[in-house]
């Protein structure tokens, strides 16, 4: 527990974080890997290059200070974060050295105005919230290592199967190299992939949903190939050029929150944007295969006809089902997006959404969502890679 004065300091820090608290995390980032380069085979190279692992760090040090009276608050972010780090191996071990390099980070930054007494508030702090994550942690891995076929950290698996889903997305079928089942994953959930790339110092870890309702002996992602020159291109580009059938990758057990609640049968629907169409195939074929009858509706947007991957995998489900009904919309199309019309005449809102796709398109459809009456409890989302604030 934290002292009440402890408390009161680390609430005064809380405008200063608002103001400086991306400039603080950059300076953590870069001191830390400058020390510590083996960390570099834990990171997402291309979130800190584009500043997005800095911002999702600056906003969870502010909302652990604006919350330091009741950290109960923050405990969804911390699950939601928790589930990332076991998904890439991060260990109780990692927790002092981020410590160190953090409140050295605060110091560096704020210069004489982070006083002895603010450091060692934070560092008391840091010592709570680390314990939380090191907790929270360490009961995932239990919890993955003991299930069914299951293992913690990273585990060799064959490419069995390599098809092309969309002029952009490419599906890659998965199994363990050592024969045995995959554990039981729900829908939404997604698994790290780690490589070693040829003529590259470091590893590189991705995290990708997984793309199909689970099947025991097999894993599948849909992997979009992003652009040669773009920052996220690399692992992308070296799995569509250089990972073929039969080569072994390591893989992770699945993680995440946002998963389907299979256990419902009120109605639900699932709006995608791109290659975020990834986990809601996962969801999307548990209800068409579990619970049919379940009144269901599928949107999604796409730029056009030959970057829409799975559109004949969803008409074959949608025309087995019950009460199901599909609807496609391409933006090189007139009157091609997904408008509050649109949302209005395919969504029962008395149901639930699963929101899935870049962070604009979802600001988009979750704030019309909520204009038709929704509430957030009705709407869940992920984003892709490390979480940002919603701008509505």
């Amino acid at each position: 527990m934290l002292s009440t004065e402890t408390k009161a300091i680390i609430k005064s820090t809380v405008p200063v974080l608002e103001e400086h608290g991306t400039a603080i995390t950059t300076v953590f980032y870069k001191n830390m890997f400058e020390a510590h380069p083996e960390l570099l085979n834990i990171f997402n190279h291309a979130n800190q290059k584009q500043g997005r692992q800095q911002a999702a760090l600056a906003n969870t040090v502010y909302a652990a200070a604006v919350h330091i009276d009741n950290l109960e608050a923050i405990l969804p972010a911390v699950v939601q974060i928790a589930n990332k780090h076991v998904s890439l191996g991060i260990r109780p071990e990692h927790y002092p050295i981020v410590g160190e390099y953090l409140l050295k980070a605060i110091k560096e930054v704020l210069g004489d105005a982070a006083t002895d007494d603010i450091i060692n508030a934070w560092a008391e702090a840091y010592g709570v919230i680390a314990d939380a994550f090191i907790g929270v942690e360490q009961g995932m891995y239990e919890k993955m290592e003991s299930q069914e076929n299951g293992w913690k950290f990273f585990k060799n698996f064959t490419v069995a199967r390599k098809e092309k889903e969309s002029e952009n997305i490419t599906s890659f079928y998965l199994t363990p190299a050592d024969g045995s089942n995959v554990p039981a994953y729900e829908a939404g959930q997604y698994i790290s992939v780690r490589l070693t790339i040829p003529g590259e110092e470091y590893l590189f870890n991705r995290q990708y949903s997984l793309s199909q309702a689970a099947k025991p002996d097999e894993f599948r992602i849909s992997v979009k190939r992003e652009a040669d020159n773009d920052p996220n291109g690399r692992v992308s580009v070296y799995l569509h050029d250089n990972v073929n059938v039969g080569d072994v990758i390591e893989v992770s057990a699945p993680a995440g929150e946002f998963v389907l609640d299979a256990t419902k049968k009120s109605p639900v629907a699932f709006v995608s944007g791109g290659v975020g169409i990834t986990p809601m195939m996962s969801m999307f074929e548990t209800v068409a295969t579990s619970t049919p009858d379940r009144p269901t509706a599928f949107l999604h947007a796409a730029r056009n006809e030959s970057l829409h991957a799975f559109d004949k995998d969803i008409q074959k489900y949608v025309e087995a089902m019950d009460n199901a009904k599909y609807k496609t919309l391409y933006s090189d199309q007139p009157e091609g997006f997904i408008t509050r019309e649109v949302l209005e005449e395919m969504i029962d809102v008395t149901g639930e959404v699963y929101v899935c796709g870049p962070v604009p398109f979802m600001e988009s459809m979750i704030g019309e969502l909520r204009n038709l009456g929704m509430t957030d409890d009705q709407i869940h989302f992920e984003f892709f890679g490390p979480a940002v604030a919603l701008q509505n």
